[in-house]
């Protein structure tokens, strides 16, 4: 979970005109008046150090005391939100994280002015009376990984607290001043700043990804060729070496066609050694019976295969490539046998969502980023309708029949499923804005009916991942 800082005071909101004021206000006051342009160039330091700059010779602990009461005062200047900033804050909680702001502001006047702005109920925690090195022993105390503002002395806090730095050139200092004393990163402005955020999300989670892998040592990978078994895959590669990782495709019915020599070709890519043992689901009693919790007796029959021929090849752990999103998708009795065999989820554990896995694959330039998910043949047969060899057969040459019909007719899809719901009746379902296309295509629902269905229709609602779901009334508990 990320922990981010933010500065306050230009980074956050403009208060440029009410310090300027106050300050202004103050100095001449004392017989120390000075141009409102210097008073804005020290807008970001501790208040009594920027007093000793612009009135050298006075009581600055009387001037402070002095200016905070106007700072503070009802008919004081008024204090804007700067532009992108609530967005960056909710872009951190958005990502799981934590937001802090740490401010030379004393703490007092820290939580008034964010409760002014309304920014008060996006920040977990502020600080205040901290500048440079000071700033950045809080973010080191809270584990921050970046530190966002405008200020050279921000600069300093980021890298005293080994967190990312993040200039904002929305303060008294410009760009290429700021660009001089190295952040890690320069935004014009906060808006750019989600856009960073993601970026910076992802490098933590492949770099928990490629430790957890270290710590693991080997594993054998549960291979389906899909979007997050690939990055699963190429990041156990690059973590441990082709000789301490191995890909196992699981051979059987239930796989549909052409699906094994992809893997293969996939897997010669990613420099892994492909394994392909054969599984039996269908002779356990409850896949065949397809209630509810069929993926249950599948992903244990495939645990079952896989975790000897791990032991055989000398590695030590079989990995899932069970991600974030999967974890907390509701029904998914296939993770729990998985659990409950040893299996390994490293994309779940370095907290890889699925979107992080497709943005992780086009980062490495993998051919599966933008694949489609590819469930297994049985997905396809509704629940309570017995599984045998000729239902998958027959769904596995439906639809192989009917994408080579919509290739030959120019209409691409990206999702394609023909579910057997029983009695002989085929469901097809597409892209939903391909609905209209393939249902006014006579030819579509032929080879569909030639397979061995009697009846088919296309669904109106598009395809949808786990649409068999919505037939189960009650999902069963497990045992």
């Amino acid at each position: 979970m990320p922990v981010v800082g933010f500065d306050l005071d230009m980074t956050l909101v403009d208060s440029r005109e009410r310090i300027v004021t106050c300050l202004s206000a103050t100095l001449a006051a004392h017989g120390a008046p000075v141009d409102d342009g210097a008073i804005w160039r020290c807008i970001g330091l501790p208040l009594e150090t920027a007093l000793g700059r612009l009135a050298p010779g006075h009581d600055v602990t009387a001037l402070a005391r002095e200016y905070r009461g106007r700072h503070d005062a009802p008919d004081a200047p008024p204090v804007a939100v700067l532009p992108g900033a609530a967005e960056a804050l909710r872009a951190v909680r958005d990502a799981g994280g934590r937001t802090l702001v740490v401010s030379a502001k004393v703490q007092p006047a820290l939580e008034k002015l964010l409760a002014d702005t309304a920014l008060a109920p996006l920040v977990d925690e502020a600080v205040g009376g901290r500048y440079g090195p000071q700033k950045g022993e809080v973010l080191r105390d809270r584990r921050a990984t970046a530190y966002v503002g405008d200020h050279p002395g921000d600069v300093v806090a980021a890298r005293t607290g080994a967190a990312a730095s993040v200039a904002v050139a929305t303060g008294p200092h410009t760009a290429s001043e700021l660009a001089a004393v190295g952040p890690d990163v320069l935004l014009d402005h906060l808006h750019a700043f989600p856009g960073w955020l993601d970026e910076h999300v992802l490098d933590l989670r492949l770099a928990a990804l490629d430790a957890r892998l270290r710590e693991l040592g080997s594993v054998l990978v549960a291979f389906s060729g899909g979007a997050d078994s690939a990055l699963l895959l190429a990041a156990a590669v690059r973590a441990l070496g082709p000789d301490r990782v191995a890909a196992a495709t699981a051979v059987s019915g239930s796989l549909a066609s052409g699906e094994l020599d992809d893997a293969r070709r996939l897997a010669d890519e990613l420099g892994a050694r492909l394994l392909t043992p054969a599984t039996r689901e269908i002779e356990r009693e409850g896949y065949r019976a397809n209630a509810g919790d069929r993926c249950y007796f599948c992903k244990a029959e495939l645990l079952d295969v896989l975790r000897p021929l791990a032991a055989e090849h000398g590695l030590a752990h079989v990995a899932t490539g069970t991600n974030a999103d999967d974890a907390v998708a509701g029904f998914r009795p296939g993770i729990r046998a998985a659990a409950e065999r040893g299996a390994v989820t490293p994309l779940l554990d370095a907290g890889l969502t699925k979107a992080q896995v497709r943005a992780a694959s086009r980062r490495w330039g993998l051919r599966t980023s933008d694949k489609p998910a590819a469930a297994c043949l049985s997905s396809r047969i509704a629940y309570g309708v017995p599984i045998t060899p000729r239902r998958l057969a027959r769904v596995d040459r439906a639809e192989a029949a009917l994408r080579r019909v919509l290739r030959d007719a120019g209409i691409a899809v990206s999702d394609l499923r023909v579910r057997d719901l029983g009695e002989n009746r085929a469901r097809v379902e597409v892209d939903a804005a391909r609905v209209e296309d393939v249902a006014g295509l006579r030819e579509a629902g032929r080879v569909v009916l030639d397979a061995g269905f009697d009846d088919v229709h296309v669904d109106p609602r598009g395809f949808r991942s786990g649409s068999m779901n919505e037939l189960l009334a009650d999902p069963p508990r497990y045992r």
